[in-house]
């Protein structure tokens, strides 16, 4: 029996605090900073590809995460193209309203998580498409992982 009533609800609860847990580990044990840091960066990420490749990464997200990725997208304005320092900038200025994170870090987690449970072509494409300094984050994420 579901604890929800829906199964589809249990497994994407389990799977959304699998992803939290992945980030803690990186960020420290504050869920409320994971799942900020989660729907940051991803909503950053998301504004920088093309509306095809964000639909595509969106459709492996879990349904909770999926939500919160899909959260006041306007397609019609994407891609938003930006380098490193722009994109950490914009991803410190959303992160404010936590305690302090550092923003490259939070950054980290969330592409380890990507990198660590999506499928790894759908990871390539993603990475192929943002611009190189943006790619080395990315890179140094799975390296450390």
């Amino acid at each position: 029996m579901s604890a929800n009533g829906l199964e589809v609800f249990d497994k994407t609860l389990q799977t959304t605090n699998i992803w939290l847990d992945q980030i803690m580990e990186r960020l420290g044990p504050d869920r409320q900073v994971a799942w900020k840091a989660l729907s940051t960066v991803l909503h950053k990420l998301r504004d920088r590809l093309p509306v095809e490749e964000a639909a595509h990464l969106g459709a492996q997200l879990p349904l909770l995460v999926r939500g919160v990725y899909y959260d006041q997208y306007q397609p019609a304005r994407q891609p938003i193209r930006c380098n490193r320092e722009e994109f950490v900038a914009e991803v410190t200025e959303w992160l404010a309203d936590t305690r302090p994170v550092d923003p490259e870090e939070a950054i980290r987690a969330v592409f380890d998580v990507l990198s660590r449970n999506i499928d790894t072509g759908q990871v390539e494409k993603v990475k192929a498409i943002l611009p190189e300094t943006i790619r080395d984050l990315w890179r140094s994420a799975e390296e450390v992982a």
